[in-house]
């Protein structure tokens, strides 16, 4: 019988509503000493975050927070939380506006009438709830009007003759971006609905127009900011404080975070490992992003909602780690991830951003904080994109520019899937079935030449003409995208190091698979196509002597367990196999 201790505070994952949080006995993560913060800055706030990292329950506790209607449920919502020990006189004083531009219809050819119905249905909730603070007569003033953008002004224009001042929110404004991405038909309609007499501009103008007003503060969170620059016209108020150092912790969990919760649930429920451990654990996965310049090197912010699938399922299992590390809802993701994968595939430049990335390990560039969807192509700007996504993190500088990696594994899995799925523009598919099996009895039989040989079969068949111009880097990202499919393993590609450059770990997962036996250090080399064939024994005998300085590394000792490692040196020359043989 497993202990449970009956006051435990349950995981929010997936909650999005403070108050449930709070008053239900659930855990939470402080971050409300950056309410002050937010108070010092611009009144017109925009903040982007990659999605599932906190962004909607933090625009939750604000609006708790600001609402003259929680003023009642204050000590109870926030008072053994920072803000409860140092309130500000801006508490409870504003009437609250919550928009969420993710209940819109995302097809841009009726924007408008779902922009329409999505603000009249919060306008008139807004009325009811603020009955007492507003003039009469309001509602049926609205209804006179003919949509969001003339309601919005009837609104703040009431709310000022009343005296009271607005708090506005507006979640995911951008959420009409995949749309943009998808095809050219969308980025003209896009072009029209954000320019000139466009509605999605008229609606920005007319928030402009009522920070004149009533609309005292707005906070405007969203996943890119390609949006941003084609309304700035509109709203050229807002300040964008995304890559601010100030702000780069205020979602997200920092280390120090998750470490306060799993000891805080180690005093409440049985562990079968220690909080190192499971830090161990979980840091390659949800771990390593930074979002701003000035922070590289200092603290690393953990996926939040990862960290609580995590721990949520941990507990659930017993103290055992959950056989699957990312949760199913990531893969939602992917469709974005697709598109910014094609949009890549079409750019005018020579190596592929995505590939240069998975090939080299980093990618440099200038991180804009704003620019027009005509620009996406743009070389800066798409490695932007990537970064907002959370597809990219801050690793410091490298010649002048910033220097961006993949941050963690979760990411790393769903770059390579669907790096894979796009190396050949036919619609590719791999056998899930055989791929299994080859999986299956490399970890477990040791059978690395079939496993190997599949790979080198599908690289042969898949590579277009293009793919073969870049050689290495191809054969190389391939390689490292295949067996970053193996559910058994976390590839480790490691960079140049004065101890060799070994191209592949395969580092077994002993704590989901305790019983396989097998884990696997590849030399991967490649010889030009019109290289000589003593090119090809060269590398070989290379492949070797690095292979066995890595073996004996700290990394590969503490990380094969009990498994048996083999050194697999594999050349390629061209697009043939040539060797593929143990040490």
């Amino acid at each position: 019988m497993e202990y449970v201790s009956s006051d435990m505070k349950l995981l929010p994952y997936g909650m999005m509503n403070f108050e449930d949080i709070r008053l239900d006995n659930y855990y939470y993560v402080d971050k409300t000493s950056f309410i002050p913060l937010i108070e010092r800055s611009d009144r017109y706030f925009f903040f982007i975050r990659p999605r599932r990292f906190g962004k909607s329950l933090t625009l939750n506790m604000l609006q708790h927070y600001y609402d003259v209607r929680t003023r009642d449920k204050f000590d109870a919502l926030f008072g053994d939380l920072y803000i409860g020990k140092h309130p500000t006189d801006d508490r409870n004083s504003y009437l609250v506006l919550y928009l969420n531009f993710s209940g819109i219809n995302g097809e841009l050819h009726n924007y408008r009438s779902g922009l329409d119905a999505h603000c009249n249905t919060c306008f008139n909730y807004f009325c009811d709830i603020y009955a007492e603070y507003l003039p009469q007569g309001i509602r049926e003033k609205l209804d006179k009007k003919e949509g969001a953008v003339e309601q919005l002004d009837v609104l703040y224009h009431e709310c000022e003759r009343a005296g009271q001042k607005i708090y506005l929110f507006i979640d995911e404004y951008d959420h009409f971006t995949n749309a943009i991405l998808s095809d050219a038909d969308s980025l003209r309609r896009y072009t029209e609905e954000t320019h000139k007499e466009g509605y999605l501009r008229a609606f920005f103008n007319k928030v402009k127009a009522g920070t004149y007003s009533s609309i005292k503060r707005c906070f405007i969170t969203g996943v890119s900011p390609v949006t941003m620059d084609d309304l700035t016209s509109g709203f050229n108020i807002g300040t964008n404080y995304s890559l601010s150092s100030k702000f780069n912790q205020m979602m997200g969990f920092t280390e120090a975070e998750v470490r306060e919760m799993l000891a805080y649930y180690s005093t409440k429920t049985s562990f079968n490992h220690t909080i190192d451990e499971l830090i161990g654990l979980m840091k390659p996965w949800y771990d390593s992003y930074c979002f701003a310049q000035e922070c590289y090197g200092e603290t690393t912010l953990y996926n939040s909602n990862m960290v609580l699938y995590f721990v949520k399922n941990y507990i659930d299992n017993n103290g055992r780690v959950p056989r699957n590390m990312i949760e199913s809802n990531i893969r939602i993701d992917y469709e974005k991830l697709r598109m910014l994968i094609r949009k890549d595939k079409e750019f005018a430049h020579d190596a592929s951003a995505i590939q240069t990335l998975v090939s080299q390990g980093y990618i440099t560039g200038e991180l804009k904080e704003s620019f027009p969807a005509a620009n996406i192509v743009d070389s800066d700007n798409f490695v932007s994109l990537l970064y907002y996504f959370g597809m990219l993190t801050i690793s410091g500088m490298y010649k002048g520019k910033t220097k961006l990696t993949i941050p963690n594994q979760v990411v790393q899995e769903q770059l390579y899937t669907y790096l894979l799925n796009t190396y050949n523009e036919a619609d590719l598919s791999f056998s899930n079935h055989e791929k299994d099996e080859l999986a299956s009895a490399l970890a477990y039989d040791g059978a690395w030449q079939s496993y190997f040989g599949y790979i080198a079969d599908c690289l042969k068949r898949y590579a277009s003409q293009r793919d073969k111009q870049k050689g290495e880097f191809f054969v190389h990202g391939f390689t490292l995208a295949m067996t970053a499919q193996n559910r058994f393993y976390r590839p480790i590609s490691e960079a140049d190091t004065q101890a060799g450059y070994a191209d592949i770990f395969l580092c077994p997962l002993l704590d989901i698979y305790p019983d396989m036996q097998h884990s696997y250090i590849i030399e991967l080399k490649y010889a030009k196509y019109k290289d000589p064939e003593d090119r090809v024994e060269e590398l070989r005998k290379e492949g070797i002597a690095q292979a066995n300085r890595y073996a004996d590394t700290d990394t590969v000792q503490n990380a094969v367990g009990s498994t048996q490692l083999h050194k697999i040196v594999v050349v390629y020359k061209g697009m043939e196999m040539r060797v593929c043989e143990e040490i």
